[in-house]
């Protein structure tokens, strides 16, 4: 949230973000860190529905970055050092939340 700057330049390689890009950038991170939060806070509920609705919004939001991120590699060009590593994290926590949304939820 304080330095959309430098997360744009490390991923996509543009140096001098527009404002509106910034403030975007900004608004994601607040958005991330309420994931991170509600994610965290929940960390000890096992096998509910509410653990599924979470581990399902963080499924659509991973999946979501890794297409936005190819889509900026592969049509747009754009590449900063820090691009492929967030693909990858980005695909491999999808697969991780796919995987934990095959189990059934109990009933609580």
């Amino acid at each position: 949230m304080s330095v959309p700057a430098l997360v744009i330049w490390l991923v996509l390689a543009v140096r001098d973000p527009s404002p509106e890009a910034l403030v975007i950038g900004r608004v994601g991170g607040a958005a991330l860190l309420a994931i991170g939060l509600e994610c965290w806070l929940a960390r000890d509920d096992r096998d509910t529905l509410a653990q599924r609705a979470l581990l399902f919004g963080a499924f659509v939001y991973n999946l979501g970055a890794c297409a936005v991120f190819a889509y900026a590699r592969v049509m747009l060009s754009m590449a900063g050092v820090a691009l492929w590593p967030a693909i990858v994290l980005h695909a491999l926590m999808t697969i991780w939340c796919a995987g934990n949304l095959r189990s059934e939820p109990t009933q609580g």
